[in-house]
């Protein structure tokens, strides 16, 4: 079989777009608009889209569905081939299961200085006390991940976007899934 455009990505822009489409696609389903695509040597081998109101499971978190998917089709549980691109910046669950994983390396989208653990409030990946590091690229068309998550936010709110996800009341940022 032949790849087609959802199965392969030459860069992490055009990997990123992939993990958009997951995202988009959980928002549909009501849910955070979080995506993830696991990728060896640019080959998809997982996705992954956040679905905690779908399956009614608090760790299904879109990193977690494409690292399990990634581990399924490559017969394993170590990663380090694997390329995990996410379009909001790891929680500290996630970013555990990358280092737990020995995943190969992470790319995320958007920031989350509420909740994120790889370099926002914590550094997960990067913490030599592990067993593991993974290397991190940040920022892959971070305009398009955050805007993704504002509009949802307003929308659910009823509000008009704005041009950053705002802090809740609860002292929670709108990007926390």
């Amino acid at each position: 079989m032949v790849p087609g455009p959802r199965d392969a990505a030459g860069t992490d822009e055009e990997a990123m777009r992939l993990a958009l489409a997951e995202a988009e696609a959980a928002a549909a389903g009501g849910d955070v608009p979080v995506g993830a695509v696991a990728l060896v040597e640019g080959r998809v081998v997982g996705r992954g889209r956040n679905e905690r109101e779908v399956r009614r499971d608090p760790t299904a978190h879109a990193e977690l569905i494409a690292l399990q998917q990634a581990a399924a089709a490559l017969g394993g549980w170590r990663l380090d081939a694997v390329t995990l691109v996410v379009t909001l910046e790891p929680c500290p669950m996630c970013a555990g299961a990358l280092v737990a994983a020995r995943a190969g390396r992470l790319v995320f989208g958007a920031a989350d200085p509420k909740a994120g653990a790889c370099g926002s409030l914590y550094n997960l990946c990067a913490d030599p006390r592990l067993n593991h590091e993974v290397p991190v690229t940040a920022g892959v068309l971070a305009e398009e991940c955050g805007a993704l998550l504002t509009d949802f936010f307003a929308g659910r709110r009823g509000r008009r976007p704005v041009a950053a996800p705002q802090a809740t009341d609860d002292g929670g940022s709108e990007a926390t899934r």
